[in-house]
């Protein structure tokens, strides 16, 4: 991915609307877009970034391009509830009184964080265990378990929100549920504009992480694949990506998408005739990574487990379309063709 799209600075999208990349730290993604939507009483913000140090300069000095403060901000829609996303929101609100407002499908995600306490993603280590990768199962949790972690970054929002239409000062947007990346993920639409505020369901270059969060695992690809299919023919809305380049058709990405992961399903079941009986680890170490191609064990160990968990993703749904079996041994489950 290109990372000019990540300097710092606020960036015209379209009559009010403005995009502010918010640096990440130790992120391949680089930065996160927050928007500022320009209302009848101040600013509207799509997603609000994550709390560090640098962040709240970050955004003023944005702000202050277009002659905006963050004083101005009275409410904040958040796509969904990863770090990234939320706990600047949060910050903002501590600071300026705005509300902030997430789909109400991560409620049970942001009760599983606090009550957790750290940044130690476990159902992730549950997949990992089930795919027989407890090497890097253990390199994550080592590698999390230290993460500075405040609990107030991680307080309820001020409204839950249903998928449904929202005017916030004037603006009108409609919320829109695509549950996948995380149970509660949505888009906001601006019908009016023709503009779709997709945060990680769609972005330009690369694919989401499939089901990254706490909780129980309820075939996250499937849904992922279920919500792709509602954007598939929609043609008529421009992007506006949390990460990446502003710009592009929604349906032509959406499809885009889609085939990627039906080639996924391709390779995999070639891995499975391959290897069968194998394991969810052996299967991801057959498998290339990144539009680079990149073999498994190049990678860190932040994404040996995002791979590893999106190839267990592949394979829970091809068992329940009947395409390939399992059995457990031992707490690992053993993936083969069905016959």
């Amino acid at each position: 991915m290109s990372t000019h799209w990540a300097e710092p600075g606020c960036y015209p999208v379209a009559d009010g609307i403005h995009r502010i990349p918010l640096q990440l730290p130790q992120d391949g993604l680089r930065a996160v877009n927050v928007y500022a939507l320009e209302t009848d009483t101040g600013l509207v913000l799509i997603d609000g970034g994550w709390h560090r140090p640098d962040t709240y300069r970050e955004l003023a000095a944005g702000l202050a391009r277009i002659g905006r403060s963050p004083d101005d901000i009275h409410d904040v829609l958040v796509t969904h509830i990863h770090r990234d996303h939320y706990t600047f929101a949060v910050e903002l609100r501590r600071r300026h009184g705005c509300r902030v407002h997430l789909g109400a499908g991560e409620s049970a995600g942001l009760a599983a964080i606090r009550a957790l306490g750290n940044n130690v993603p476990t159902s992730s280590l549950r997949e990992l265990r089930r795919a027989g990768a407890t090497g890097i199962a253990a390199r994550a949790y080592g590698a999390s378990i230290g993460e500075p972690f405040d609990i107030a970054d991680w307080a309820a929002p001020d409204q839950w929100l249903q998928p449904g239409t929202l005017t916030l000062g004037g603006y009108e947007l409609e919320a829109r549920a695509t549950p996948g990346h995380t149970k509660g993920h949505l888009v906001f639409q601006d019908r009016a504009r023709r503009l779709l505020f997709t945060g990680d369901h769609l972005l330009p270059t690369i694919t989401p992480s499939i089901g990254f969060e706490l909780g129980t695992w309820e075939l996250p690809l499937d849904n992922f694949l279920n919500s792709l299919a509602l954007l598939r023919d929609d043609d008529d809305h421009t992007m506006l990506p949390a990460h990446g380049p502003d710009g592009g058709n929604a349906g032509h990405r959406a499809r885009d998408l889609l085939n990627h992961h039906d080639q996924r399903f391709d390779q995999i079941r070639t891995a499975l005739t391959e290897l069968a009986p194998c394991t969810g680890l052996e299967v991801a170490r057959a498998l290339t990574w990144t539009r680079r191609e990149r073999p498994f064990d190049t990678l860190d160990t932040f994404n040996q487990m995002v791979a590893t968990c999106e190839t267990m993703a592949h394979l829970d749904v091809l068992v329940a379309r009947n395409v390939s079996t399992v059995e457990t041994d031992s707490g690992v489950d053993i993936f083969a063709p069905a016959h």
